[in-house]
């Protein structure tokens, strides 16, 4: 007859087992979009050019545009006759004509990054507490996969204190 921690070993065994093959498709995904995440400041990094043309009003300054635009720190690199060129863009005084022209995300990658920005209020914060729960639940089922005292134990532990270690210092470092 089976004690209870052995019991409780072979039951968090199997649910390890069948949770870990789930998270192995979620992590795929957030492995995916982490990736993107992480190069979003290259301006090339499967992204792809938007133009997009606009008529304002004609004879605005290089001040009054940008408030037009409301373009985050906008600033006027040449001017060159009737044409402001600007960080993304142009603007010709006499048509009042704007073409800008930003880097963006291809359509199909844009709601992968979004689960790494997901706030309380969307629907997809859901998933992403689902799956924190389930990573976390893999987290420590995995001490039931070793009888405690073992050598394969004691190293799971071991290697477990050094990744949260780890984390700190990275954390810390920056």
């Amino acid at each position: 007859m089976e004690n209870t921690g052995s019991k409780m070993r072979k039951l968090m065994r199997n649910l390890h087992n069948k949770v870990g093959y789930f998270i192995v498709g979620l992590v795929i995904i957030y492995a995916f979009s982490g990736i993107v995440q992480t190069y979003r400041d290259d301006p090339n990094f499967l992204k792809h050019d938007v133009v997009t043309q606009m008529d304002k009003n004609p004879g605005m300054n290089a001040e009054q545009l940008g408030k037009e635009l409301k373009q985050k720190d906008f600033k006027v690199i040449e001017t060159k006759g009737d044409t402001i060129l600007f960080k993304g863009g142009s603007y010709n005084v006499k048509t009042g004509k704007v073409v800008t022209v930003k880097k963006e995300l291809y359509s199909w990658i844009k709601p992968f990054t979004e689960l790494h920005k997901s706030d309380s209020k969307g629907k997809v914060h859901y998933f992403t507490i689902l799956f924190a729960i389930a990573l976390f639940f893999m987290c420590v089922s995995a001490f039931w996969m070793f009888k405690p005292g073992t050598k394969a134990f004691s190293s799971g532990v071991i290697l477990t204190v050094l990744g949260i270690i780890a984390s700190i210092l990275l954390v810390l470092s920056k």
